[in-house]
């Protein structure tokens, strides 16, 4: 049996109970949706991207402890890097919750990312922990269309 505190560790509870970046970002000139219809998660990223560089990130939207520390500890890790870290981060952390991959030495460190690893062991949940990263894709994209994770 899996322990559950390997899932709800300390740092995903604290970015649950105090999201950082939540609100709304009035200055964004990016945002997407997106939609988690498993179990009811909702995220909208905004984005202030200048000169290739993510300069300002939140998030907006309500879901599981999983998915709301995931955006939180999200758009810590990706404000100030540019457009193609935050791309290259999005897949060492989707590599990491999908196939557990431990983290390559020729790519970003996921630092406090890492505590998403044993979401790999819970199929249910790594929709939760991905759905923000889906969506900041989009937003870095400037796709309008609502991301899902079917």
């Amino acid at each position: 049996m899996f322990d559950l505190h390997d899932l709800y560790q300390d740092l995903i509870l604290d970015h649950n109970r105090s999201p950082r970046n939540r609100r709304r970002l009035d200055a964004a000139d990016r945002e997407a949706e997106g939609y988690n219809p498993l179990c009811g998660d909702r995220v909208t990223i905004y984005l202030s991207i200048r000169d290739d560089v993510v300069e300002d990130v939140a998030f907006e939207g309500s879901g599981c402890a999983i998915s709301t520390a995931a955006a939180s500890l999200m758009t810590e890790s990706v404000k100030g890097k540019t457009v193609d870290e935050a791309h290259r981060l999005f897949e060492r952390f989707h590599e990491m919750v999908t196939e557990g991959a431990p983290p390559a030495d020729d790519g970003p460190g996921l630092g406090k990312l890492e505590a998403f690893s044993g979401v790999r062991r819970f199929p249910a949940r790594v929709k939760c922990a991905t759905l923000a990263w889906h969506t900041l894709v989009a937003a870095l994209g400037n796709r309008a269309e609502l991301v899902t994770t079917e």
